[in-house]
């Protein structure tokens, strides 16, 4: 059977269509209609029929912003924001007449990435996403594992530091607060009373406020992913998102890590993904 995958973003949804052996068949992205929840129901339902035009059978997955809550069955914690407490699944399903498999963006950048990119070796990978926010996602031996209520690897609001910076989730001290992309531009801001883009701070960390930034964004990173292999102890972790581009998170940012671990002797890979900002995408076809 036919595989295709549409991945909503805020400014991009794209799809793609792939033979059994993952070939791509076809493959287009389109804008994201701005905040017009309708609009982005029309949107890929239009999509998927233009690229399923030449099939006769397939599976369908989407990648989404933002997580279905099992309780109600709406989207629930998502950063486009008109989604949120809509029936995407449902109106979709019955716009396409076709039965959807929907994960969130952490979710099917992990199943991609075990199954097509850099942790393809491993049996149990925990995905990471560190851009805009900071997310996580589990597959163990092929297979998602989304908990009890579908928020399973979200690391991003586990607790770094109690009465700590606050959080649109409503919490205080998330691990989001302190090493997602404007998290660190706001330290930046704090420290040097400059606001600068992170490839700006990057190329600005001779100094002593650009060590004393990056000292603390490694003690955050390293305290974060130590209590995910506390908890987790996978296989490989696989850092995406925009903040994966950072070398020394490889290096510097992995003994961070290993230094904080409640064990004698720690080795988890924590790898560089393979298919960058397509990842989605694969991932939304692979679900089925």
């Amino acid at each position: 059977m036919y595989k295709l995958g549409v991945d909503l973003g805020g400014t991009k949804i794209e799809a793609i269509l792939l033979d059994d052996s993952l070939n791509v068949l076809e493959r287009k992205r389109i804008s994201t209609p701005k905040e017009n929840y309708y609009e982005i129901v029309d949107a890929i339902s239009n999509l998927v029929s233009e690229i399923s035009s030449n099939v006769s059978d397939f599976s369908l997955g989407i990648c989404t912003p933002g997580a279905i809550s099992k309780k109600t069955g709406l989207i629930k914690n998502s950063n486009t924001q008109c989604l949120i407490r809509k029936p995407l699944k449902e109106d979709l399903e019955e716009k396409l007449n076709k039965n959807i498999s929907m994960e969130n963006d952490a979710n099917c950048f992990v199943m991609a990435e075990s199954k097509m990119g850099s942790a393809k070796q491993f049996d149990f990978v925990f995905g990471v996403i560190m851009g805009t926010g900071v997310g996580g996602g589990i597959v163990v031996n092929g297979k998602l594992h989304s908990g009890r209520t579908n928020i399973a690897g979200e690391w991003g609001h586990h607790t770094l530091h109690h009465n700590g910076n606050p959080c649109y989730c409503g919490k205080t001290g998330c691990v989001e607060t302190y090493i997602s992309g404007p998290a660190l531009e706001k330290k930046w801001e704090l420290l040097s009373g400059q606001t600068k883009s992170i490839p700006e701070i990057l190329s600005n960390l001779e100094n002593d406020v650009g060590q004393k930034w990056k000292s603390e964004f490694l003690e955050n990173f390293g305290f974060g992913l130590a209590n995910v292999i506390d908890i987790l102890d996978p296989d490989a972790i696989v850092l995406g998102g925009g903040l994966s581009n950072i070398d020394f998170l490889y290096t510097e940012g992995k003994n961070s890590v290993y230094e904080k671990v409640f064990s004698d002797s720690v080795d988890t890979p924590i790898l560089k993904n393979e298919l960058g900002d397509s990842a989605g995408v694969y991932g939304a076809a692979l679900l089925n």
